[in-house]
């Protein structure tokens, strides 16, 4: 027999030239992972044309019952020298809440001068009128300016 510390010096190293040649073997065979795909770069979503062009929030608001009212009263009153119209007080937008209005106002036309009557906010995307109320500088949704014209008529009227 032959002692123990001989043997185990030679097996131990043919052990470990073995486990190498095998890990040597086994990074041949394997293939490097690919590099993660690039980020694609951040997308800029155009923003969507209004759904309701500056014509069409005119004709809302010659359509509402006060504006026609107020136009013919010009009308006769000035004996049609004067004409009630709505004009576009300002081309950029004007954001609200995120929502994007069209900026108008009704005025009287007269021969040598434009006086403001009223200025509305039309939203692009659904239609929705607001007033602006330049004494307090707020806005108030049609509703709460319809009932404040309303007071206004019935004090005027006793």
């Amino acid at each position: 027999m032959t002692p123990r510390g001989l043997l185990s010096a030679p097996l131990r190293l043919l052990i470990i030239s073995a486990a190498l040649a095998a890990a040597l073997a086994g990074c041949k065979d394997k293939q490097e992972a690919p590099p993660p795909p690039p980020k694609p770069a951040a997308i800029v979503k155009p923003k969507p044309a209004p759904s309701l062009t500056k014509e069409q929030a005119m004709a809302a608001l010659l359509a509402l019952p006060e504006v026609k009212a107020w136009s013919s009263d010009i009308e006769q009153r000035s004996r049609g020298k004067s004409h009630g119209a709505i004009i576009e007080d300002n081309p950029t937008p004007r954001t609200l809440n995120g929502k994007q209005y069209w900026q108008m106002s009704f005025v009287e036309n007269r021969k040598q001068s434009v006086q403001r009557r009223e200025s509305f906010l039309v939203a692009q995307t659904d239609g929705q009128i607001l007033v602006e109320d330049l004494q307090n500088d707020t806005v108030l949704s049609l509703d709460e300016w319809r009932r404040g014209i309303r007071r206004v008529q019935l004090k005027s009227a006793d």
